[in-house]
């Protein structure tokens, strides 16, 4: 995106548009009419420019620089589909500088590239950073989103959490998603559990590769619902690398209540189903997640409460199937933008209307493009948004890994010789578990997961002295944030973002912390 481009408050369409974001709040499923589905159909914005409208938000930026190369496709891959011919051959890395002037937290630099991964043909990790200029980088923060959606949806993020000094902070599209890369889906593995392995190696080793690729040695992980998933998955595969885990409502951690645990929350409350049918306006009103300084007790178990009604037949085909929702998108053409109008009509609705219309148009963007990484799902979530292999079962081996110690000559060696280099166990790594109020995802989940690692640190320790006790830094804690929904990063932001700065805070007083203690 260059830089003469219009932001937001020149764009010439910016009052019909305004206008068309404000009926798409009256009442109906799809709200968007007719008349602007269609327009928005044949105008066709690309991913990038939707994305450049977006970034425009974040404050004192206005001009986001914005790489134009979406969904690059390895050659022996199918070609892409005519929504994202125009984004093939433009430049893959901008940046801009704001000034003290025009910042009063600057200097800053934004920037914007597609970060190619090594050893992997045609794939690549479409990524937004921000480093203050004049100060040496000590801490770097990774946000993941969660399914189907961009790092553009942390527009309200982004300048808050890059004020704190000596930060540099990363937001990714994931393998296969946004802006990224989108080659071709295969699963190859025959076992159950071998296949739901692979599907997680599919984002989790891009992530190893793109850190590999930035040379980071350590860094704090934050992720959103799916994202939050494969934060804690890449925690267990990539023991070593992370000061700190940042859950933010993660999917996947409780158990199948039909099968497993009766205790865990109901469907109508914690299921995927929630997140396409709740109003944003609705996470102002009626808790799900109690107090938003304490998370509520999980359930007891009570035998009077009527079983659960299965999920329907024709959506459990389409679920073992691995018909992606955004199918539906792709093949319902000029009627699109309409469908997708029934969830952002909903989803933003509490935002101002142009915000509201640059979130429509950007999740647009992203759910017509080619189908890649959103074929994953089926393998690593049961209808409702279950895991089929539920991180309450792992989540406790986070921080207790083998790893080797990554030096400027380990680095260089060779990989048989680097089998003869003695393992590192971790001790321990912080975990914070974040939940919205009204949250469909429930924090008794989270609850669980705290009393795991709670548990795994008091078995670290068991046997050490009270000053090699002290050294684990296996502490865990879940919060609530108030007035929030799913989207805990959006409809709370600003409470979020205090959170945020208080966590990336801590991580600095761990690290003092241990240097004194060496």
């Amino acid at each position: 995106m260059t830089e003469n481009e219009a932001g937001p408050s020149a764009d010439p369409q910016q009052a019909p548009r305004s206008e068309r974001i404000e009926r798409s709040r009256a009442p109906g499923k799809f709200p968007l009419g007719y008349k602007q589905t269609f327009w928005q159909w044949w105008a066709g914005i690309s991913p990038a420019s939707a994305e450049h409208k977006v970034l425009s938000f974040v404050p004192y930026l206005e001009k986001a620089p914005t790489q134009e190369q979406t969904g690059m496709v390895a050659a022996s891959d199918t070609a892409p589909d005519s929504s994202s011919k125009d984004d093939t051959s433009h430049s893959t890395s901008l940046a801009k500088i704001t000034s003290q002037e025009e910042d009063p937290y600057g200097p800053r630099r934004w920037h914007s590239s597609l970060v190619k991964l090594p050893g992997a043909k045609g794939r690549a990790l479409n990524e937004f950073s921000i480093e203050r200029m004049g100060e040496p980088v000590q801490q770097n923060l990774v946000m993941l989103h969660g399914y189907g959606a961009g790092l553009g949806f942390f527009y309200k993020n982004f300048e808050s959490l890059s004020r704190r000094q000596n930060w540099r902070v990363y937001a990714l599209d994931m393998l296969g998603m946004g802006r990224s890369s989108r080659p071709t889906f295969r699963i190859h593995a025959k076992d159950h559990q071998a296949k739901i392995s692979e599907a997680e190696d599919w984002f989790v080793d891009s992530l190893e590769a793109w850190r590999k690729e930035r040379k980071l040695d350590k860094f704090t992980l934050l992720g959103h619902s799916l994202g939050g998933y494969m934060a804690c998955a890449y925690a267990l595969k990539y023991p070593g690398h992370l000061n700190k885990l940042i859950l933010a409502s993660p999917v996947g951690i409780p158990e199948d209540p039909y099968a497993v645990n009766s205790d865990m929350p109901e469907p109508e409350v914690s299921t995927m189903q929630s997140e396409f049918t709740q109003d944003q306006k609705s996470t102002t009103a009626g808790s799900l997640n109690g107090s938003p300084t304490r998370p509520p007790k999980p359930n007891a178990k009570d035998n009077n409460t009527p079983k659960p009604r299965p999920y329907p037949k024709w959506l459990v085909y389409l679920w073992d199937a691995n018909i992606s929702p955004f199918s539906f998108i792709r093949w319902s053409g000029p009627l699109g933008p309409r469908l997708v109008s029934g969830w952002t009509s909903r989803r933003f609705s509490q935002m101002p209307a142009a915000e509201a219309q640059a979130l429509h148009d950007y999740a647009y963007s992203l759910f017509k493009q080619r189908g890649s990484g959103e074929y994953a799902l089926a393998y690593i979530l049961a209808p409702g948004a279950f895991a089929r292999s539920p991180l309450i079962r792992r989540i406790g081996n986070v921080g207790s890994g083998e790893y080797i110690p990554e030096t400027p000559a380990s680095s260089s060696a060779s990989t048989s010789s680097s089998t003869n280099v003695e393992k590192v166990r971790e001790k321990g790594v912080p975990v914070t578990l974040l939940y919205g109020e009204h949250d469909w995802m429930d924090a008794a989940g989270g609850l669980a997961a705290v009393e795991k690692l709670k548990e795994a640190k008091r078995q670290r320790t068991i046997g050490l002295s009270r000053e090699e006790a002290s050294k684990d830094q296996g502490d865990v804690k879940c919060e609530v944030v108030k007035g929030a929904g799913h989207h805990v990063y959006l409809d709370g932001w600003q409470e979020f973002n205090d959170i945020m700065r208080r966590e990336m805070g801590d991580v600095e007083s761990r690290e003092r912390r241990l240097v004194e203690q060496l």
